[in-house]
């Protein structure tokens, strides 16, 4: 069940969303400063390519202050924006029957898209 999800995710927009973290991870990736925010979008882009079947897990290794320094960068920069897309488009998609798997994806993309650092994906 979870391939048939992740096929019509992809023919429905989740192929779009993965490139689009793809490339803003390749220019983040072309400054020396933006490497790890780039690192991130790139996970996220793999994330969003195949998300059913997968799940965001806290990983237990220390960041220390670290990941929450760049969880707040990326929050102001654009995390919170797309943590919001994510949320609009799951209250849309839950308003229809047919829709609310995909919507529970992008539920799960929140927390990810809101804070990636210090996070992993299984």
């Amino acid at each position: 069940m979870n391939f048939i999800g992740n096929i019509i995710w992809l023919i429905f927009g989740g192929l779009a969303a993965a490139t689009g973290y793809f490339f803003g991870g390749i220019i983040l990736c072309i400054t020396v400063v933006g490497i790890p925010w780039g690192l991130q979008c790139f996970k996220l882009a793999g994330f969003v390519l195949w998300p059913f079947g997968r799940r965001v897990v806290s990983t237990t290794r220390s960041g220390g202050c670290l990941n929450l320094f760049f969880n707040i960068i990326w929050l102001v920069c654009g995390g919170l924006y797309t943590a919001m897309v994510h949320i609009f488009f799951g209250i849309i998609l839950f308003i229809t029957i047919i829709g609310i798997p995909f919507a529970r994806q992008h539920f799960k993309l929140v927390e990810i898209s809101l804070m990636p650092f210090g996070k992993t994906i299984e």
